[in-house]
């Protein structure tokens, strides 16, 4: 079987995302935070949700480990959860004053590693690669798996 010609795309965007992903993660550490702190804090601030469940929606993570997240963000005094009065099954999340706090502690390492990435971009090449990556995620969720694939001989 010959070599590939090329690294197949989905392995240099996992290969790129996972650098990225740990750079932002270890800039969001040295901050005092975690990617699911910052997730939380973002969300909340931007007033998208602010119950539990649609918290877990927004963020994509699972509902136990977003408990597991919020339980220590509480504990940290970052945000408080109290029953919805008009539903007794629903946790309303609020941000506290020292969430406030680590939310613009974060917001300086967020707006510092996107500048990082975008550096030597042009607005043109950031609107391409928005539209490419935009691309990528519609070919996946399409299901494009349906391409006619060449055989294992013609690889």
């Amino acid at each position: 079987m010959p070599r590939p010609a090329e690294t197949p795309i989905g392995l240099e965007l996992a290969n790129a995302a996972r650098v990225v992903g740990r750079a932002f993660d270890d800039r969001l550490a040295a901050a005092g935070g975690s990617r699911p702190t910052w997730l939380v804090l973002l969300a909340l601030k931007q007033g998208r949700t602010r119950n539990q469940r649609e918290l877990a929606a927004a963020i994509g993570i699972q509902g136990a480990t977003l408990t597991h997240h919020l339980n220590a963000m509480e504990n940290d005094g970052l945000v408080v959860r109290r029953r919805d009065p008009d539903n007794r099954r629903v946790h309303i999340l609020e941000m506290t004053e020292a969430g406030e706090a680590a939310f613009l502690r974060l917001a300086v390492v967020a707006g510092q590693h996107d500048a990082r990435l975008r550096a030597g971009f042009s607005p043109d090449d950031l609107a391409q690669l928005r539209d490419l990556l935009a691309r990528l995620r519609a070919n996946v969720e399409s299901g494009a798996d349906a391409v006619a694939l060449p055989a294992a001989a013609e690889v």
